[in-house]
């Protein structure tokens, strides 16, 4: 996958703009994260305060815009259409080619976001997007039992439960089982 593949100027919704991640957004992406520090803990590894700095989001950055130019992954973050502020993220990384042609889905909205039909409106056209452009065979998200609201979202999505695996990732500092689920690009031969 080339750079060129990559929306220069991103995907449009009818409330959301979603554009790759860049250098330039560090200190809006790192306001996002503080902003968002406690509602998002129970679903993401243990982070220390040093995770909360513009060093090492910039470091971070650059190492996702890496992955993005090698077309190892896709960092989008999504902005409400009408202020432009940052309200969450979708992260479509270790993208693996030949027989496989898969991914994994991260995502992650604003508290004051949530509720509001918005990541469904931005997955859906970025799950377009990457079947469509990078011409992958499945989407893999996966998501913690009790985040119920993720479950429902995946489903309505297209996401089909693949099964449950036992203490898949370190949360919040806890080794916690997770529900694999998937979605396939039907239309790819």
């Amino acid at each position: 996958m080339s750079p060129l593949n990559i929306p220069a100027i991103g995907l449009v919704t009818d409330r959301l703009n979603l554009r790759p991640l860049n250098p330039a957004d560090a200190a809006e992406l790192l306001q996002y994260q503080l902003d968002n520090r406690q509602h998002l803990q129970p679903w993401e590894p243990l982070r220390d305060d040093a995770f909360y700095t513009i060093e090492a989001i910039q470091r971070r950055i650059a190492g996702m815009v890496h992955q993005m130019h090698e077309g190892n992954a896709l960092h989008l973050l999504i902005r409400n259409a009408q202020h432009q502020s940052v309200i969450g993220e979708c992260n479509f990384t270790n993208i693996v080619r030949g027989p496989f042609q898969a991914c994994h889905l991260g995502f992650s909205i604003s508290a004051n976001a949530q509720g509001k039909g918005l990541m469904y409106e931005a997955l859906e056209h970025a799950l377009e997007f990457v079947f469509e452009t990078y011409a992958l065979h499945r989407v893999m998200a996966n998501y913690r039992p009790e985040n119920v609201r993720s479950g429902k979202l995946l489903a309505r999505l297209g996401f089909e439960t693949e099964g449950t695996a036992r203490a898949y990732l370190k949360i919040n500092g806890q080794w916690a089982d997770h529900v694999l689920t998937s979605c396939i690009n039907d239309k790819m031969q």
